[in-house]
This record gives C-alpha cells, structure tokens and sequence, in this order.
C-alpha cells in the first residue's frame, strides 16, 4: 500500500480522486472505478505500486510509435486495473482484473504478480540497452505514483517515458508527469460520446483535452484507433476523428488498427483491410501526413517524405529495414521530418 496522489479529503470519511476524468467520491472501504484505489478511514491508498502483472522488451513500434526513436527498444511494465471497460479490449485478463476487499490479491486473473520497485526498472531498462521505458498494456493513470516514482529516475539515466494510455487523464495528473513525460500513443477510440458511454464507461471530451494539451506541453503524440465493424467504421465518424487530429497538428501520426474478435466481442468478424485503406484515404483527405495501418502485414507502415514522397522507412512487423532519415530530416531532400529521431 502506498498513499496516493491527485485527491482531496471530504466530509464523512470521503474522498474525491482528480486523477482520472471519473473524478471518483469514494466512499470509507470502498474502490474507485478503477479497483485499485481504495478509500481507508478518509485517506486514498493505491495497491498497484510496485506490483508489475506484465514486464517486456517491446519494439518501440508495438507501442505503437513511427516517430519517436524508431528501431530502438523500449522496456515496458504494467500493473493490473483499468478506468475503461471496453468491450474489445485486447488485455482484458489484466486490465479487467480489480483488487479484492482486502487489498491482498487479484480477481479475474491467475497471473502472478512480481514486486518490481522503480529503481529495479530503470536498472533492467539500462542493463538491456533500452532507450525508454513504456508504461502500456493497461492504463498507466491508475498506477500513477508507481509511475511517477519510475520516470523520475528514469530521467536521471538518460532514459526516455512513454505513456500508452486512453487518455482519460486530468490536467493536473497530466501537468504533474509532463516534466519527466517524453511521448505518449493515445488511443481515440471513437467520436461519438454515446459510444465511449456504451463501450468504455468514459466519455470523449476528456480524451480530446487530453490530445490537445499534451501538444501544448510539447510531449510527442501519436494517436490510435481500432477500427470496430459497426461500431466506429463509419465515414462520418473516421471523418470526425480524421479532421479533430489534424486541427491539433497535422502531423500527428494516426495509427488505425485492425479489429480482431475478444473480450466481450468475439462474435464480431475482423476488420477488412479494405476499411482501413478507405480510413487511410480520409485521413489524408483531412490532410494528414501520416497515416499507419496497425494489424495488417505487408502494406500501410511505412513512412514516406510528405515533400519528395521518397521512402525513409521500410517496416516489416516490427521491424526496419530501410532508415533514410539522418539529424531528423529526409537524406533526399532534407525536409524536416517530425518527430524525435537519434
């Protein structure tokens, strides 16, 4: 148990969480939304500290990330528990996952838990060459001190932090982490706000503010949506996230991934890649410059110069196999080419 952070004390042994958008009052012995909160005679404990579900060597590309040190490894945690209840979520073993009423362990998984303290990541992420630490899988706002510890020291190394997130943050937990924060992917999974309700048991205004004010606060940002049949397919709904990306910065890098059946939807059928190459195209008739697909192989991941068109980067899964970018600018033509590239 560690006190948490981003709450306030209220009458009656209550307390208000401002860490994540659900702005959870919760009530003495009682959880917020997330199940890994607990309210304990008028103060806020969280029981996610230290105890990683999930520990990896990842590409940086299964972040997913194009722009931000391509080819180099990124080592990424998580902890059990989530804010969202998506129906097709892809973790759902661990996301889904709470604490009991005792705070002592797991329900809704079997997979052990390892105590893995901050400084133990940061020396793991040295020792294995890594040039980030990534906090994905599940949501890292609601293990937000655990987090915090880490890319504070994570800082102190040289390392870089990156976010995987649903953003549905505050702006206080947001500006709290900015100085330490480097990148995240946020997932925009539709716009309409009776989807997030229906769906997620979120809501859309927060992830937009959240976009929004991490470009504000220069931490590089790509998006993702899953593309759901039935659900966000629409032209008029990919149109609206299309367009809201690139009136923040048309340069943000839109990662629309193929659906697979699980979770709560695996009576639905995949996406066909013909519905991604059609959000490709209206992605770019928003005018933006990147645009990836995500789940498919041998097509719609590599990265072209917006002003030569040449390629800069061949990607295979994963995997690079042709870099022509140097100093961040095209080898052609040398247009600068956004993102953070070493």
């Amino acid at each position: 148990m560690k006190e948490a952070l981003l709450c306030e004390k209220l009458e009656n042994n209550f307390v208000h969480c401002f860490l994540c958008a659900h702005h959870c009052k919760i009530a003495d012995q009682k959880f917020g939304f997330c199940g890994v909160r607990q309210n304990l005679k008028g103060t806020l404990y969280t029981y996610a500290y230290g105890k990683v579900i999930a520990a990896h060597i990842d590409p940086i590309e299964k972040k997913p990330l194009y722009h931000f040190l391509p080819g180099s490894k990124s080592f990424s945690i998580a902890t059990i528990g989530c804010n969202f209840r998506c129906d097709f979520c892809q973790n759902w073993e661990i996301s889904q996952s709470s604490f009991d009423k005792k705070g002592l362990s797991a329900q809704g998984t079997d997979l052990a838990e390892e105590e893995f303290l901050p400084e133990e990541i940061v020396d793991e992420a040295v020792r294995n060459d890594c040039k980030s630490i990534s906090y994905t899988y599940t949501e890292p706002t609601i293990f937000f001190e655990y987090a915090y510890d880490t890319v504070k020291l994570a800082k102190e190394k040289d390392l870089y932090n990156i976010f995987v997130t649903n953003g549905y943050m505050t702006k206080e937990a947001l500006e709290m982490i900015r100085p330490y924060l480097d990148a995240a992917n946020v997932d925009l999974k539709f716009f309409k706000d009776s989807s997030y309700k229906r769906i997620c048991s979120g809501s859309l205004q927060p992830v937009l503010d959240t976009i929004r004010l991490m470009k504000e606060l220069k931490i590089w940002v790509e998006i993702t949506t899953l593309v759901v049949p039935g659900e966000n397919d629409s032209d008029e709904e990919l149109e609206g996230i299309a367009k809201f990306i690139a009136g923040v910065d048309k340069n943000i890098p839109w990662h629309v991934s193929r659906f697979h059946p699980d979770y709560k939807l695996t009576h639905r059928h995949p996406t066909p890649e013909a519905v991604l190459e059609k959000t490709q195209a209206i992605g770019r008739r928003a005018g933006l410059e990147f645009i990836y697909a995500g789940n498919v192989y041998g097509w719609g991941n590599d990265t072209n110069c917006p002003a030569c068109n040449k390629l800069l980067i061949k990607r295979e899964g994963f995997n690079i196999f042709d870099y022509n970018i140097k100093e961040g600018r095209c080898i052609y033509c040398t247009s600068p080419i956004p993102g953070v590239f070493v």
